[in-house]
């Protein structure tokens, strides 16, 4: 007896599941990943880089627990620190776009 499986697109899932793109529900899961992806990001090169969360807040004249909480999706990063995290802290550059 074969099953057929039918596949679907992340941007379907999500059109199904939150509605479709503008409605508060699907704005509000969007915006979230967008801080998840920002924090698993630092997470990532905070780690090639070989540095734990106290010495990138040292370089960066913050906190441990601000940069955990950062990765962890618990609080936003405002532009400006972003910046300092990765140019000071992890030596690298930002590649900021707007798509209209």
């Amino acid at each position: 007896m074969s099953r057929k499986t039918s596949i679907i697109t992340l941007d379907q899932f999500k059109e199904k599941h939150f509605g479709k793109v503008g409605t508060t529900k699907r704005d509000e899961l969007d915006e979230g990943y967008e801080n998840f992806k920002i924090g698993a990001l630092i997470h990532e090169a905070r780690l090639e880089k070989g540095l734990t969360q106290e010495e990138l807040a040292r370089k960066v004249g913050t906190t441990k627990s601000y940069i955990s909480k950062i990765e962890n999706n618990i609080k936003e990063v405002r532009l400006s620190t972003l910046k300092k995290i990765v140019e000071l802290g992890l030596g690298g550059q930002i590649d900021l776009s707007i798509k209209l």
